[in-house]
């Protein structure tokens, strides 16, 4: 609930005014984005750190890579629309931060929209970024608010000429930003797998409300991960059918490829949170089991001193002549018999293991 008032929130911002206005709908107060451009072929490779969009020249026979970090600078993603000939609205997706993953062919370009997750090891927490990228004849652009590392690895492929990349146009370049960006959610599903499997075993040991909040914590985060997830699927499934001609056919397969990791980690999340459905109904099993024990416990004590109780009350009471009064040995007699009844009772519970 607290994440959908958020994103009403972040979108009451543009109310009132018309489509394809650039208003920055994110969170994140950074400095002034940072652009880097990269230009490549089989045999070159070039990258740079533009301080403005007049400085991008078109790049004559070679692949183009322009991407931003920072999206506060509402003015600079016009400036690129126009060096670019961007359609407003899709400026406009870029700028909200809080996009459902999605393509959308304008037939000159292709504009897709992706989550990026990362995993802390220090917090045990989850964070989300978006990744916006803009397919065309001979370039890409990536959009993202802050830098995550995510890429990183491709670039060191271009720079390093190694694999095939360097080799094929921007297509390809495409299809090698959705499948890092694919590879990320591994990372946070073997976390989220280890976590549930750690707690596994602490769910019958010790049912505690510390463990519920954490059950909680990663049923959460695995419904978060599936719901950025599915929609990429049918983004992957839409653009490894073909049907645009922004795509080769020898880029098709390796498409497929990333289709068959995004139903991997759908069916792999949906496992985790069965695990965990079936971990809380253990949790609840446990915690009434443990308590049906105490009352157990409770039960056998009150059943011992019941009698007791009645004997004492019997015998206390003020009444001029009652039996064994005048006794010398009643009261050990009374202990004894009191004791008898109490062995009687434990072998009793022993007997119907109540007591084991």
């Amino acid at each position: 609930m607290g994440v959908a008032i958020k994103s009403i929130r972040k979108r009451s911002a543009k109310a009132g005014l018309p489509p394809g206005s650039l208003v920055y709908l994110g969170e994140l107060a950074t400095g002034r984005p940072v652009l880097t451009l990269i230009e490549y072929d089989a045999d070159t490779y070039r990258e740079e750190q533009p301080t403005s969009v007049a400085q991008i020249s078109a790049a004559s026979g070679k692949t183009l890579w322009l991407n931003v970090y920072g999206l506060n600078e509402p003015a600079l993603l016009e400036e690129i629309g126009k060096r670019f000939s961007l359609h407003p609205l899709v400026l406009e997706d870029i700028l909200n931060t809080d996009q459902r993953p999605k393509v959308e062919d304008y037939s000159a370009y292709l504009f897709f929209v992706a989550k990026i997750f990362e995993y802390s090891a220090s917090n045990r927490a989850i964070t989300t970024d978006q990744v916006s990228i803009v397919l065309g004849q001979g370039f890409v652009l990536t959009f993202q608010e802050k830098s995550t590392g995510t890429f990183a690895p491709l670039r060191e492929r271009l720079k390093n000429a190694k694999g095939q990349i360097r080799k094929n146009g921007a297509d390809y370049l495409a299809y090698a930003l959705l499948d890092a960006v694919v590879d990320r959610y591994f990372i946070c599903l073997e976390a989220l797998a280890e976590k549930a499997e750690a707690l596994e075993g602490e769910v019958v040991a010790r049912p505690t409300q510390k463990l519920l909040r954490e059950l909680h914590g990663i049923r959460r985060q695995t419904l978060f991960l599936r719901r950025a997830v599915w929609p990429l699927r049918e983004v992957v499934s839409l653009l490894a059918r073909g049907e645009s001609t922004l795509f080769n056919r020898d880029t098709l397969p390796f498409l497929r490829d990333v289709y068959d990791h995004t139903v991997y980690v759908i069916e792999s999340l949906d496992a985790i949170r069965d695990l965990i459905a079936g971990l809380m109904d253990i949790f609840v099993t446990s915690l009434s089991n443990r308590i049906n024990l105490q009352i157990r416990l409770l039960t056998v004590i009150t059943t011992i001193f019941m009698p007791l109780t009645l004997l004492t009350g019997i015998f206390g009471m003020n009444l001029k002549h009652m039996p064994f009064l005048e006794w010398e040995g009643s009261f050990y007699a009374l202990m004894v018999f009191m004791l008898a009844i109490v062995l009687g009772l434990l072998i009793v519970f022993w007997r119907i293991r109540w007591l084991r």
